[in-house]
């Protein structure tokens, strides 16, 4: 062996080496590859509505109901408020005439999270608060008959305790208050109420005044909470017919479309010289264009303002029922979006838990053809993946349900094209300048925004515990 070593070694070259050829030749190349690109479902999928003037109004009906004994909230982006007419649900302000009083004992309110098995209130302590439960479940927790703690209640968002603390100062809690899931609470402390005392004197003679007996007030409202109609139907002859107006919501939301930028910079050597087989300007800029794409799709999902993960209504967002997401849990999702559901959207480890359950259940839903492309599906649903949906340190996600569509009264994309030096829909390149160092600058940016038209359009299965295993 080693005597046939030392021949080839003591052999001359005969012709030329391959590694001296390809000194030569001219490689195959790939364009650069981007590990970072996905199939951003969301950018595809979503009708896109053109806002020539930059903001784009979403104008509703008119939607609060008083007497249904439930506390009605108002969400933008992750901020929460309570309906300053709301508040007349609690007892001692039932009869409040004074709006703008109602409207400034709102504004005290402040938005407090406590996670699951975190305590709202103790038993015993004073009434110093009035919580308000947006979002969540607690339990409501006393002495039973024998003397052991024993759930007398349970609460869901709406609910309200604490009412005391607006009129007294000497009764304390008899009960304690735990939070079942996480709970999205707008806490009222006493001491806030000081000032309002001093600047609305009569909202508090009117809270101090009330007795035990309040008259109730009829619900003005249809099934989905939006001032009435009066309508006739069935009648014969020539009755008198009801007068009626459709009222709207007098404070719409606007949304504004945002931005995402960035500098591109190359080296003008490196534009003159290096542009054969391909254009390094253009290769730079597809990159930086994939980049800023895919920082679209995230903030369309998790931007606090307009992200869809903080725009679903509160009414529209369920826990699932035991961690794992089952066929259960999305039939509980589609029975929240039921009109024209358009496609599911998760994490893909969501999506293989989900498989996960199917068979465990000895369920094997078939997959459909959804444009081209061979998607896993639930009752004929599309479960589409989407990274940008993150995934918690507790190794739980969420799972968006969408309708889709302005015409369906659905979830939209919002942005203006026709823009100056546009290369893409919405996306324009600006050259900016030749600095003294011979780099030059673009300027790459895209705006946008999504609105959801109405609550019903967008669901949510919140807690979805990914991982779990056997």
């Amino acid at each position: 062996m080693t005597d046939l070593a030392d021949h080839i070694a003591s052999t001359p070259q005969q012709s030329l080496s391959t590694a001296a050829a390809r000194k030569l030749s001219t490689t195959t190349k790939t364009a650069p590859q981007m590990q970072g690109k996905t199939s951003r479902w969301l950018l595809k999928l979503l009708p896109w509505v053109q806002v020539d003037g930059g903001v784009y109004r979403v104008n509703r009906r008119l939607t609060y109901a008083i007497g249904d004994g439930k506390i009605t909230f108002v969400t933008t982006g992750s901020e929460i408020r309570v309906i300053p007419a709301e508040l007349r649900e609690l007892r001692s302000l039932r009869d409040a005439d004074d709006d703008a009083a109602l409207a400034a004992l709102a504004e005290l309110f402040v938005r407090r999270d406590y996670a699951a098995g975190e305590q709202l209130v103790t038993e015993g302590d004073p009434v110093e608060r009035l919580v308000l439960i947006a979002h969540g479940k607690t339990n409501t927790i006393a002495a039973g008959e024998y003397g052991e703690p024993t759930v007398v209640a349970t609460s869901v968002g709406g609910s309200f305790f604490g009412e005391q603390a607006l009129a007294s100062e000497d009764t304390r809690w008899g009960f304690s208050v735990d939070a079942v899931t996480p709970v999205t609470a707008l806490i009222l402390e006493r001491t806030a109420l000081e000032q309002l005392w001093r600047t609305h004197p009569s909202l508090r003679a009117h809270i101090e005044s009330v007795g035990t007996e309040i008259e109730q007030l009829a619900a003005q409202a249809n099934a989905h909470g939006e001032a009435a109609i009066d309508l006739a139907s069935g009648h014969v002859g020539e009755p008198v017919l009801p007068t009626t107006f459709v009222d709207y919501d007098l404070a719409p939301r606007e949304y504004e479309l945002s931005v995402a930028q960035a500098v591109l910079r190359v080296h003008s050597r490196v534009a003159d010289l290096y542009n054969k087989p391909m254009d390094q300007t253009e290769q730079q800029l597809r990159l930086t264009i994939e980049a800023l794409r895919e920082r679209q799709e995230d903030e369309m999902i998790n931007n606090p303002d307009f992200g869809l993960l903080h725009n679903a209504d509160l009414d529209q967002r369920i826990p699932t029922q035991s961690g794992a997401p089952t066929p259960d849990d999305l039939d509980n999702l589609l029975a929240l979006v039921w009109k024209d559901p358009s496609f599911f959207l998760a994490h893909p480890r969501a999506i293989a838990a989900f498989g996960a359950e199917c068979n465990r259940r000895g369920l094997y839903p078939a997959g459909i053809d959804f444009g081209g492309h061979k998607v896993p599906a639930w009752r004929g649903i599309p479960i589409l993946p989407c990274n940008k949906i993150g995934v918690s340190a507790t190794n739980t996600t969420s799972i968006l349900l969408l309708r889709t569509g302005e015409e369906n009264q659905g979830v939209v994309g919002l942005r203006q094209t026709g823009i100056p030096d546009e290369v893409e829909p919405g996306l324009n390149v600006r050259f900016m300048n030749v600095d003294d160092k011979a780099i030059i600058s673009y300027l790459v940016s895209t705006y946008f925004s999504t609105a959801v038209l109405v609550p019903d359009a967008l669901a949510i299965l919140e807690d979805v515990e990914i991982g779990r295993e056997g």
